[in-house]
């Protein structure tokens, strides 16, 4: 160990970390002795984390009422099913029977023996074959068992039905399992097995960008290691969380608790990996290099996770059970991530040494400055360009933006069960036959309950409403009566939605007894969840907003810079929603659906802000010390790689979800993608510079790092040998 006297340290770049808990947790994670601990500390979570994680599965809940708005009238539907009709945990299948010339006596003889069996698999009454008028098609329906936590209790249900249908079909007698449980069997064997093949491709594409990054055959690894240890201990949380204290977890909010921990937690390793490296050039010890490292990255690494927890718990007020519950996790995720990039990624390098590097080792250079052409060549080149015609370099970037904004108008939401899959799967196909032989509401009928004083009433008022097919009382239980209605219009439709509000209205408006009817079913659910998310997006987005600005201001320590940013921020997401519309109508799916408006917006604000708070926050340390032109240029200079880099490996891991065969995924991945694209080569390193320079000294309104006092504790480095062997 070598000795090192007490004595200020005389490069530029060692003015030290901010004092107090900073310095001291710089310090734990760094020391020659306390790295030891971390890292028995963290084998002991990732121990337990990994046994729990692998056990996320069985927490989930994917049942429909999870899916639905709290307090919607299809959600108390869900509820009076299961409290008087005895359908808690059932989904409705539909068996579709079709012959291009015409039903042959065998044929119908084969749909009636089906209903028959199909008794043996049902957990409710198999309705009668229902024959179509031009006789070239029938289907049978009937209710099949589910599980909110086990997707194969109703798989194997669904694979039963249709083994007993396919046993003995007559020779050209197509079937096809279709209506919701066939719809959830689809999604199902989509996504089965996707939780690892996700994991293991969101790591196989960061693994190639470390590569490409470090050209290093081993520093890759230690930030990968790291990265699934985080996603593992995470997931391990989360299954804690939702065994014992409620909390809501579905298939959507684990596979984006996957990928966000990979994307967020390599941009988080890229960073300070980065400082690492500038500092071990300063620095002949390791240990002080990181320390240093680590008291300088950690302050906007914590506001960058800061922002994106507080901004994903907003989600808990939303008004769908799944957005409530998708927050928490978001938040569970980040935060995890954030310690072990700042306390697991810093004790294993520290303990590898510098020979991780290899062949591009940092040596101790004494006189080291960071920032220059030599070290940063592109990124110097491109802040001289911002420098030498600012006004023209912002001005370009919010006419390009603005134009990609103007995209918006093409924007198409709502998708048909028929737009939800990228590829042809059964229920699709049988619900086309459905809709070519039947009434298109035949197969999905509006599920009316009303108290029994009430039914005569209400099934007089039902049939009168436009739209309505026909209406008839199914049975009665618990004083309530079940009533269902045909549409004219197929169930997926906006003209089936409109007559669910037209026939709701007419309810409410209608006989004693009548008012009190809950009107259910897919169109139903369908309204509710269009008429949620649009509240959705009234309240969340302005908090989500307010979230941002708040934690900006307290980042920076002013006031105009981040009115800048969030509205940066604002025209960025805009930019990117009109983009990936664009994107969307080219590949051949123009209908999004609604909530990825709101899901795109948390992740491209929340993330977007990211980029934008790591680089002020190095301008304005910057600023400090060589003024703010200076500052600002610097700032851009030597954080232009890293964030790029960063920008590059989180898009490519949510594009990860376009791998996943849905329609959903697909635009989800995409969308992000093309928004932190937009944020890292355009907001980021053109237009916030370029305003930043424009603007001057104001844009740290009303501080000025110029010549403001240095932060209480920060003071230049003195290098002693209690501080590198803490």
């Amino acid at each position: 160990m070598t000795t090192m006297k007490e004595q200020p340290v005389t490069p530029r770049g060692d003015r030290g970390s901010d004092a107090g808990f900073t310095a001291g947790y710089a310090r734990l994670v760094s020391g020659r002795r306390s790295k030891w601990a971390v890292l028995v500390i963290w084998l002991v979570l990732i121990a337990a984390g990994g046994s729990l994680g692998s056990k996320i599965g069985h927490v989930q809940n994917n049942d429909q009422e999870t899916w639905l708005p709290s307090s919607a009238q299809s959600t108390r539907a869900v509820k009076l099913a299961e409290q008087h009709f005895a359908d808690r945990h059932t989904s409705g299948a539909v068996i579709v029977y079709t012959r291009d010339s015409g039903l042959t006596a065998a044929d119908r003889a084969k749909i009636t023996a089906d209903a028959g069996a199909l008794k043996a698999v049902a957990v409710g009454t198999v309705s009668a074959p229902e024959v179509s008028g031009d006789g070239k098609a029938a289907f049978v329906s009937l209710p099949l068992r589910t599980s909110p936590s086990d997707n194969n209790v109703l798989t194997h249900a669904v694979d039963r039905s249709e083994k007993i249908v396919r046993d003995g079909a007559p020779a050209g007698l197509e079937t096809r399992v279709s209506g919701e449980a066939g719809s959830i069997r689809d999604f199902a064997d989509v996504y089965s097995g996707m939780d690892g093949a996700l994991l293991g491709a969101a790591l196989a594409v960061v693994a190639i960008l470390l590569l490409l990054t470090y050209r290093s055959p081993v520093l890759w690894l230690v930030p990968l290691i790291s990265v699934f240890l985080a996603a593992e201990v995470a997931s391990g949380v989360v299954y804690l969380l939702a065994a014992h204290a409620g909390l809501l977890v579905n298939g959507l909010s684990t596979y984006i608790l996957m990928i966000l921990c990979v994307g967020v937690g390599t941009d988080y390793a890229l960073l300070l990996i980065a400082r690492y490296r500038e500092e071990l050039h300063r620095h002949e010890d390791r240990h002080e290099a990181m320390r240093i490292a680590v008291g300088r990255s950690v302050s906007a690494l914590s506001a960058s996770a800061a922002t994106v927890v507080l901004a994903s718990l907003c989600l808990v007020f939303g008004k769908m059970n799944s957005t409530q519950g998708l927050g928490p996790v978001v938040a569970i995720g980040v935060a995890v991530v954030f310690l072990a990039m700042t306390s697991l990624l810093p004790a294993l390098l520290v303990v590898l040494g510098r020979w991780t590097f290899w062949p591009f080792v940092p040596r101790h250079t004494p006189g080291h400055e960071a920032g220059t052409e030599q070290e940063h060549g592109v990124w110097a080149r491109v802040a001289g360009t911002v420098a030498r015609r600012p006004r023209v370099v912002w001005a370009c970037c919010i006419v390009v933006l603005a134009a990609l904004a103007v995209g918006t108008a093409t924007v198409e939401t709502g998708q048909t069960q028929a737009q939800q899959f990228t590829k042809s799967v059964g229920s699709i196909e049988g619900q086309k036959i459905l809709a070519a032989h039947f009434p298109a509401g035949a197969s999905e009928p509006a599920d009316v309950y009303v108290p029994a004083a009430g039914a005569d009433s209400a099934l007089q008022v039902v049939r009168t409403v436009p739209g309505v097919q026909s209406a008839a009382v199914d049975r009665s239980a618990g004083g309530w009566t079940h009533i269902t209605a045909v549409f004219k219009d197929a169930p997926d439709t906006q003209a089936a939605r409109d007559t669910v509000h037209r026939m709701r209205t007419a309810l409410d408006q209608g006989p004693a007894g009548a008012s009190d009817a809950v009107v259910g079913g897919q169109s139903a659910v369908a309204l509710d969840t269009a008429n949620a998310t649009k509240d959705e997006e009234m309240l969340l987005i302005p908090l989500v907003l307010l979230v941002v600005l708040v934690m900006l201001i307290l980042v920076l320590r002013s006031v105009v810079a981040p009115i800048v940013l969030l509205l940066s921020v604002i025209l960025s997401y805009a930019a990117a929603i009109g983009a990936a519309s664009l994107l969307f109508h080219a590949i051949g799916h123009p209908h999004m659906d609604r909530s990825l408006l709101l899901i795109g917006f948390l992740f491209l604000v929340a993330l977007g802000v990211d980029y934008t708070i790591f680089l002020m926050a190095r301008v304005r340390e910057e600023v400090r010390h060589r003024g703010h032109r200076d500052g600002v240029l610097t700032g851009l200079t030597v954080t232009g790689g890293v964030i790029t880099s960063a920008g590059i490996v989180l898009a490519a891991t949510f594009c990860v979800l376009a791998t996943i065969p849905t329609v959903s995924s697909l635009q989800e991945g995409l969308l992000i993608a093309v928004g932190i694209l937009l944020d890292t080569f355009l907001v980021r390193s053109l237009l916030v510079p370029a305003l930043s320079l424009s603007l001057g000294p104001a844009i740290w309104r009303p501080g000025h790092p110029e010549t403001e006092a240095p932060p209480e504790g920060e003071r230049p480095l003195e290098t002693t040998r209690a501080d590198v062997g803490a």
